[in-house]
């Protein structure tokens, strides 16, 4: 199918739903979740995130296939979540985001009605945390200047942009490292398999959930 001369992003068909899946990375898409679903890849970054999933929705408008549910899952880093469990967001905030200087308040947009943290859809009987979103990574000491119990780089982007359709959006995030010191790129790539595992049972727990 095609709007314009653009692919529209694929849809699955969950309990009767259409259901979108957003991801950032490939090196989070394993072996399980492939066998699932196949996700929009926005990219790393709220920029990357914002852009990526704007167009998607609003191709899918054009076409008049909107999804019922977008559900954003991948890896976050926490100080205080277990390694290599996989936790609903709960809320999710930008914490780059910062006009205080101007008296707004931190995490808020400027002139644009949102609260510092988004409430998402919570629908599975797991966990659910808080999580900031920002372009930045974040280890050891950083944790101590974030009011939330996740960290990622996408998140808030994506629900902002489900806003501005009118979609829900439902985040799964599997911790991948934290809360120490990140040591490289094997420090975030080495629980993926695990999380691959573990975030597909809870896409499995969806369907029946819906």
């Amino acid at each position: 199918m095609k709007s314009g001369s653009s692919i529209l992003p694929n849809c699955e068909s969950i309990a009767g739903r259409r259901v979108l899946f957003v991801m950032a990375a490939e090196a989070e898409y394993g072996a399980q979740l492939s066998r699932r679903f196949k996700p929009l890849m926005t990219g790393v970054g709220p920029v990357e995130a914002a852009l990526a999933t704007g167009i998607a929705l609003r191709d899918l408008e054009r076409a008049e296939s909107l999804p019922d549910l977008v559900v954003s899952l991948g890896s976050a880093g926490s100080r205080v979540c277990t390694l290599g469990e996989v936790y609903q967001v709960a809320s999710v905030s930008w914490r780059d985001m910062d006009a205080s200087r101007l008296g707004f308040t931190k995490g808020v947009t400027p002139f644009v009605d949102h609260p510092v943290d988004l409430p998402l859809f919570v629908p599975l009987d797991i966990p659910a945390m808080r999580l900031s979103t920002g372009a930045n990574i974040i280890g050891g000491e950083d944790y101590a200047a974030i009011n939330a119990d996740m960290v990622d780089m996408e998140s808030f982007a994506v629900a902002r942009a489900c806003q501005r359709f009118d979609v829900p959006l439902m985040g799964l995030r599997g911790i991948s490292d934290g809360p120490g010191e990140l040591a490289g790129m094997l420090g975030w790539t080495q629980l993926l398999t695990l999380l691959d595992e573990r975030l597909a049972i809870a896409v499995d727990r969806l369907a029946d959930t819906l």
